[in-house]
């Protein structure tokens, strides 16, 4: 078969469009892109497809996205020296692969400490807590536990995760403007290999992280996967 024939998504259309005009200096890092309905109108797509090309290039780091104001060229410094924030399941979905997601536990608790502190919250105040595990093609990949700023994500226990991602969701309600992390090599818990399936021996690669939106914390989370299943790759473009 030809590959040079297959036809080339709406989506992959807008996305080249952007990606080539901010490689050529056509907005220069901070500056306000086309909004959603210019490129509706300008591609003839729908705002869907405009939505799915800048959740792209906001997840490759290349532009900033402002709930009720715009989307911003990227800050250069940060498209070099972060690390990209991608949604598992859209990851799953880029290898061909099926991906589903058992909710565990999703639920309103009082904050202790130390979390409280990670999150801006007085201690004991008010937090939300999920606890999910997401399958590949039926295979446990990822034990994700997280805590999430009530104030940040008021709606938060109210969204199904068995049909959409706490990284996709959040990153549409709060767009991120900082990101904390570190990476591992570590044992899971008791609870986590239950629910990976996995002994409590075995290498897990664990990534604990914390993420701002305009100075205000959003969540904190702890992700672990099992080291035979998983791997973290990539890119660094100065």
């Amino acid at each position: 078969m030809d590959t040079a024939a297959r036809p080339v998504a709406p989506y992959s259309r807008v996305k080249e469009h952007l990606k080539a005009g901010l490689a050529a200096g056509r907005w220069r890092p901070g500056e306000l892109m086309p909004s959603e309905a210019e490129l509706v109108a300008q591609f003839g797509v729908s705002r869907m497809t405009v939505h799915r090309a800048l959740r792209e290039l906001a997840s490759e780091g290349l532009v900033e996205r402002v709930q009720g104001v715009g989307t911003f060229a990227a800050q250069l410094h940060r498209i070099s020296s972060t690390l990209t924030i991608r949604d598992l399941q859209e990851e799953i979905a880029a290898r061909g692969h099926r991906h589903h997601a058992e909710v565990h536990l999703q639920r309103r608790e009082p904050a202790g400490t130390g979390l409280a502190a990670s999150l801006g919250l007085a201690a004991g105040g008010a937090v939300f807590h999920t606890l999910i595990v997401h399958h590949e093609n039926g295979v446990p990949l990822q034990c994700e536990d997280r805590y999430v700023n009530p104030a940040a994500a008021p709606d938060y226990l109210g969204v199904d995760f068995s049909r959409t991602t706490p990284t996709s969701y959040l990153l549409e309600v709060a767009p991120l403007w900082e990101a904390q992390y570190t990476i591992e090599a570590d044992r899971a818990t008791a609870q986590e290999a239950k629910l990976l399936g996995i002994g409590r021996d075995e290498p897990c690669l664990v990534i604990v992280r914390r993420t701002v939106s305009r100075g205000v914390p959003i969540t904190l989370a702890r992700l672990v996967h099992p080291g035979s299943r998983y791997r973290l790759a990539g890119r660094f473009n100065p």
